[in-house]
């Protein structure tokens, strides 16, 4: 497999989670001929200067990869700015990307399954992300992978052509949605994807990740995701920028490499089905979430 993507991998200020990642990445099949580059932002303040500093003191001898680049900012630029500056520069240099997060887990064929659906959907317009992490579905999606219309941010692939659609303004967004797009957009009202726009709107949240989940979804396009996920998120336990503590989206990641890739261009409707339900049902029943609020609380 010739012309592999860039890994762009942001970090912050978790040395144990980024020292995991890393590790669960340089065990993917195609770590040794992948080119990593590691964002490292800046402290916020001075309570963080110390971890910050463990972070870069971690990444000096960082092996198993054909070569690693390490950027340090100097200042304190956030996440959402960190990942649309390096996705959008690794992009403009490769043509493509593979982002991945400090808290990440991936499975040894992560990076597989990524370069071929890379490939494969090069010039697929409507195809604009390949998802890594997948919800722990309960009627097993019966093929390998499938197209839905929400893009995943837990380990994700994309093309400088589909990210130049990307539309960081807020305000261009809201207003290309009416009732009818708000609905399809939330996944039928099962996911609160409309509320983490008003929230970002409002100045509640930083997120990146929503924006261009809508920036696909006003284009009409797709997103490509395994039926079951080849990456965990270890970043719920309170270390978190945007995580809350729970486990509701722990998954087991799956041990076999991706090997079947759908042909036909359209959101798998068994697998938005699958999905719709599990949301609908995640948060479990009122008990079980009092009992979730007050663990999270105490």
């Amino acid at each position: 497999m010739q012309n592999l993507a860039p890994i762009a991998l942001f970090v912050y200020n978790r040395p144990k989670h980024t020292e995991r990642t890393l590790n669960f990445l340089k065990q993917n099949d195609l770590a040794a001929q992948s080119t990593l580059y590691i964002f490292s932002d800046g402290a916020k303040n001075k309570a963080e200067e110390q971890n910050v500093t463990e972070v870069r003191a971690l990444l000096k001898n960082v092996l198993g990869f054909k070569s690693v680049e390490v950027v340090e900012s100097a200042n304190n630029m956030g996440l959402a700015n960190s990942v649309i500056a390096g996705v959008s520069k690794l992009c403009k240099q490769y043509g493509k990307v593979i982002v991945f997060e400090d808290d990440l887990i991936s499975s040894p064929h992560t990076l597989s399954y990524f370069n071929t659906a890379l490939q494969r959907y090069e010039n697929e317009n409507k195809v604009m992300h390949i998802g890594a992490y997948m919800y722990p579905l309960e009627n097993q999606n019966p093929s390998e992978s499938f197209f839905y219309r929400a893009a995943t941010s837990w380990g994700w692939a994309t093309w400088d052509s589909a990210w130049k659609h990307f539309e960081p303004n807020i305000d261009v967004l809201l207003k290309q949605f009416d009732k009818e797009k708000i609905n399809a957009f939330s996944i039928e009202q099962t996911m609160n994807f409309w509320k983490q726009m008003k929230d970002f709107k409002a100045g509640r949240n930083n997120s990146w990740a929503i924006r261009w989940y809508a920036s696909i979804f006003l284009q009409g396009g797709l997103t490509l995701n395994p039926a079951q996920s080849l990456i965990n998120n270890i970043g719920h336990d309170g270390t978190g920028v945007h995580s809350g503590i729970n486990d509701i989206y722990n998954v087991i990641i799956n041990p076999k490499p991706i090997t079947v890739f759908p042909d036909l261009i359209e959101e798998n409707n068994d697998a938005y089905q699958a999905i719709k339900s599990f949301l609908s049902t995640r948060k479990g029943s009122v008990m079980t979430r009092l009992k979730r609020y007050l663990k999270e609380r105490f």
